[in-house]
């Protein structure tokens, strides 16, 4: 009987290591579940990190295309008037007319035409004339950062597409794990019944090889049989005669 004995110890260790074989991989499959679950934390929080250090940009982007919407009256014209008025007070304009105006008289004088009708005209067209210059040039500087910001926002879309991309490719990579890892366990009572199935056929094959004395033996009489069993053969137990 120490064949049968050998052969249950056998299908018992193939049964015991099927089990741990099961809980390793469904352990590995957490493993990795968890380690893309970190990789989508860590991506998330540079998407973060992103969008902080590119939002003074964006903000003053947007401040800039309000600043020329106003400029050329998009934004209504009590809206216009208010930032042509504010340009017409801002240091840059006084100190425009003021360098100019000066070097206009110094000529006059030194041409002795101070009081003449050419610089009182000259006098006279050049605020209107800086004033436009200065509305074109601040317009200038708007638009860039109006592109500034709108070159961040665009950058911030892209991050935020990718993130998602890889997001997306994080948690099919977590669910196929975990997927992987419960169908191993859940095939471990699958192989456990074959393995029970096999050491049934093998100590019934066992016993039909036992010949006693003056007879064919005692397993002359028995009666076993196969039957189908899903596919497979099933080993049913021998009617013993005596």
């Amino acid at each position: 009987m120490s064949f049968i004995g050998d052969v249950i110890g056998d299908v018992v260790g193939g049964i015991t290591g099927a089990k741990q074989a099961g809980e390793a991989a469904e352990a590995a499959g957490r493993t990795q579940a968890a380690a893309a679950q970190a990789g989508i934390a860590e991506q998330r929080r540079q998407f973060d990190k992103l969008v902080e250090l590119m939002t003074p940009y964006v903000t003053a982007g947007t401040g800039a295309l309000g600043g020329q919407q106003a400029l050329i009256g998009l934004q209504g014209s009590q809206a216009q008037q208010k930032a042509i008025s504010a340009l017409e007070q801002s240091p840059e304009m006084l100190a425009l007319i003021k360098q100019g105006e000066e070097a206009l008289l110094q000529r006059a004088s030194a041409t002795g035409g101070l009081r003449g009708g050419n610089v009182q005209a000259a006098l006279a067209q050049f605020r209107p004339q800086v004033l436009s210059s200065l509305i074109g040039q601040q317009y200038q500087r708007l638009g860039g950062l109006t592109s500034m910001g709108q070159n961040a926002a665009a950058g911030q879309a892209s991050a935020g597409m990718n993130l998602g991309q890889n997001v997306a490719g994080l948690l099919g990579q977590a669910g196929a794990a975990t997927a992987g890892g419960q169908i191993a366990q859940g095939a471990v009572p699958g192989q456990a019944f074959g393995q029970a199935l096999q050491i049934g056929g093998t100590i019934f094959g066992a016993m039909g090889g036992f010949g006693g004395p003056g007879g064919s033996g005692a397993a002359s009489g028995a009666g076993t049989f196969v039957g189908n069993f899903g596919g497979g053969n099933v080993i049913r137990a021998p009617l013993m005669t005596f």
